[in-house]
């Protein structure tokens, strides 16, 4: 690298002070609540709880779900576990536009 190259990457690094200086404001630490929680955050978690359990024992038994599947067929096996995979990102992807309705 020559010295004007690393002149100007050094130009483009805005200082703490020089963002501070152009009117933003910027929260550096969030609100601390002393642990409350809060409603909206009490139901996620109660909700994301309830989904991970569930799948994580369907994710458990998806084996012998697919074993005995799979003498029926292969291609439905597979079609099982592809399913079992969607299903998980379905339900979180339902799950955020439930609750970006209300915004």
């Amino acid at each position: 690298m020559t010295t004007t190259m690393m002149r100007r990457r050094t130009m483009a690094i805005i200082t703490d002070r020089e963002f501070h200086g152009i009117g933003i404001q910027v929260d550096e630490l969030p609100l601390q609540r002393d642990g409350v929680m809060d409603r909206d955050n009490r139901n996620a978690l109660i909700a994301a709880a309830w989904i991970m359990l569930l799948f994580g024992i369907a994710a458990y038994n998806l084996p012998k779900v697919m074993l005995a599947v799979g003498n029926v067929s292969t291609v439905l096996a597979g079609i099982v576990g592809i399913a079992f995979v969607l299903a998980f990102f379905l339900v979180f992807w339902l799950r955020g536009r439930s609750r970006n309705k209300g915004n």
